[in-house]
């Protein structure tokens, strides 16, 4: 694959290694026939944007806000499979966003949507805010006709991205992508990414945010397990940067947030802290000086330096 030739993966390792089950569904199970592929709304109610401006507290992508998609997903899907054993047998598996499989491909293929150009589904009903399933099955369906890709001269969802990792349509460098950096690395943030990180703490919104297909989606669609837990909609950056790894447990639980661990957390906010403007966040900062993670101690020194200025070292050891 050329994309992890280039090694626009990043550090995401596990892409690599099961490359060769992604070219088709009979490389991960050879007696898949059929794939059926399901699609569900997590439109938000409220502006993904509004808040970036509000560097007091941390943004959290849409998709994080509520129940983990996962667990909620992978029970329907189970669901319609015991249906579908029911009524007409064969053998099949489920699959979401966990295993070799090339979902939104797929997803494009059965009609759901086609991948925009910022690589994510696009539907006409429900726009960019979809979670994707896959069934894998041994019966022989009669295929849906695939979908038509209508993004047009659009550009919005490239041009908006805060890290330029678009070099053209459908062509993502991950090392670039702000979900990337605070989701799936583990190490210190590049620091040419760390300012148009922003206050985003887990994920990114913006290239989905402003496509123009959205306009069709409607909150009310959206599955109630995806609504957005209060405390998640804008938690302060001061209070997140209290947690320790029990705290950190008990406000995720439930929360495809808690798999990137505390530290990894701690991290983002610390970025985000350094970006606020905001000296009343020292007190916030400053005990992650000292911290045994060295990733820590170094984005609470960067946060440090931002809020006070380089030459300002008596801070940075206080």
């Amino acid at each position: 694959m050329r994309w992890i030739a280039e090694e626009r993966h990043g550090s995401m390792q596990w892409i690599e290694a099961r490359a060769h089950q992604r070219v088709t569904p009979t490389a991960l199970w050879p007696e898949a026939k059929s794939v059926i592929a399901l699609g569900m709304s997590y439109a938000p109610e409220a502006d993904p944007l509004a808040l970036a401006n509000d560097r007091s507290v941390g943004r959290i992508s849409v998709y994080a806000q509520g129940r983990d998609y996962h667990d909620t997903v992978k029970k329907a899907l189970k669901a319609l499979a015991r249906w579908l054993v029911d009524h007409a047998g064969g053998e099949l598996k489920v699959f979401v966003d966990t295993a070799p499989v090339m979902e939104k491909p797929l997803s494009a293929a059965a009609g759901i949507g086609w991948q925009g150009k910022h690589t994510n589904l696009v539907s006409r009903e429900h726009g960019s805010w979809l979670f994707l399933g896959i069934i894998f099955t041994s019966l022989g369906l009669e295929p849906d006709q695939p979908a038509r890709d209508t993004c047009g001269s659009c550009t919005r969802c490239l041009d908006v991205c805060p890290t330029r990792a678009f070099d053209g349509p459908r062509r993502i460098d991950a090392r670039k992508c702000i979900s990337y950096l605070t989701i799936e690395h583990s190490g210190p943030i590049p620091a040419q990414f760390r300012k148009a990180i922003g206050n985003r703490i887990y994920g990114c919104d913006d290239c989905l945010a402003v496509c123009p297909w959205n306009s069709f989606a409607e909150a009310a669609a959206a599955n109630a397990a995806f609504l957005p837990r209060e405390e998640l909609k804008a938690p302060k950056l001061a209070e997140l940067l209290k947690l320790d790894d029990t705290s950190f447990r008990a406000l995720f639980s439930g929360s495809p947030i808690k798999r990137i661990g505390v530290n990894r957390f701690l991290r983002n906010c610390l970025i985000s802290a350094g970006n606020s403007g905001d000296t009343g966040l020292f007190e916030s900062v400053q005990p992650h000086l000292g911290s045994g993670d060295p990733v820590i101690a170094e984005a609470a020194k960067w946060a440090v330096t931002q809020l006070y200025g380089a030459g300002n070292e008596e801070m940075q050891s206080v």
